[in-house]
């Protein structure tokens, strides 16, 4: 018996048993971030979703850290200590790395999702990269104290 309306694309798939993985409409949930078999566009995109978890994730490991105010000034004087150390400093290129790539990539998703330059997706993605790689450099370098 199937839950879906006749008619509707893929029901005759839904309603068979056997090794079918996936039964809806969409991509499978572990092909929701599986670069592989796309092409550059949907590789851009699933690191585009990536890089967006990723900085979810930040945001709350940030407001976490920030709770520690709350505990006292030694305490968030020893935290700083740690954090401001050359060997902690790299994950925050990484991380601007990430934020730098999802902002200019969110454009181009803008750009292509909204119809302007959908044949164009490719030197779209090139310019980006053209634009985020000297400003992920330069910020790297005043980062780690290279200034």
């Amino acid at each position: 018996m199937s839950t879906s309306a006749p008619g509707l694309p893929g029901s005759e798939e839904r309603a068979q048993r056997g090794p079918v993985h996936h039964k809806g409409p969409g991509p499978a949930p572990s092909g929701w971030l599986d670069p592989r078999g796309r092409a550059m566009g949907g590789r851009a995109f699933a690191l585009h979703r990536l890089t967006g978890l990723a900085l979810l994730a930040y945001l709350y490991v940030h407001l976490g850290v920030l709770s520690m105010l709350l505990i006292g000034e030694s305490t968030w004087s020893d935290f700083l200590s740690v954090v401001s150390a050359k060997s902690f400093l790299v994950f925050d290129v990484v991380l601007l790395t990430g934020l730098v790539f999802h902002a200019v990539n969110g454009i181009r998703v803008a750009l292509v999702g909204s119809g302007f330059a959908v044949r164009r997706q490719r030197a779209l993605f090139w310019v980006a990269t053209a634009i985020a790689t000297p400003v992920v450099v330069y910020a790297a370098i005043h980062i780690l104290g290279g200034e």
